[in-house]
């Protein structure tokens, strides 16, 4: 078990629900219906990979090593990529500042998130503690 990714997921996972929150009854008066949806996907891929790193940290315990290990790292930088770059964008659109580069942070962040599956699917293939 991971502990560091464990606590980090649940921590993640409570700030997606806030986030989710927030964007249904407070930012739904605020952004446009297309600021509304990209706040919204940053959520939702989020939460997805809340799951996942919570899996890295759990299957741990059976596949240590640094496949696994470097998984839940790929998670947790795709959630700041991802999610924060367009958490970030929602916010420059919304306030018409001149960042827009902003989106272009957001496919390292997806890229980040499928180097975490493939190195979660490649630790399953080295052998666990148990045989």
């Amino acid at each position: 078990m991971n502990k560091t990714f464990i606590r980090t997921s649940a921590l993640l996972g409570a700030l997606s629900v806030a986030l989710g929150a927030f964007a249904a009854h407070g930012l739904k008066q605020i952004l446009t219906e297309a600021e509304l949806q990209v706040f919204e996907t940053a959520v939702r891929y989020q939460f997805y990979h809340v799951f996942a790193l919570l899996a890295a940290g759990i299957l741990y315990s059976s596949f240590q090593g640094p496949l696994m290990r470097w998984s839940g790292y790929f998670f947790i930088g795709g959630i700041i990529l991802f999610s924060g770059s367009l958490y970030l964008l929602c916010y420059i659109k919304h306030n018409a500042l001149p960042y827009e580069w902003v989106g272009a942070v957001t496919p390292l962040g997806g890229l980040s998130f499928i180097a975490g599956w493939v190195l979660l699917f490649a630790a399953m293939l080295t052998p666990n503690k148990a045989g």
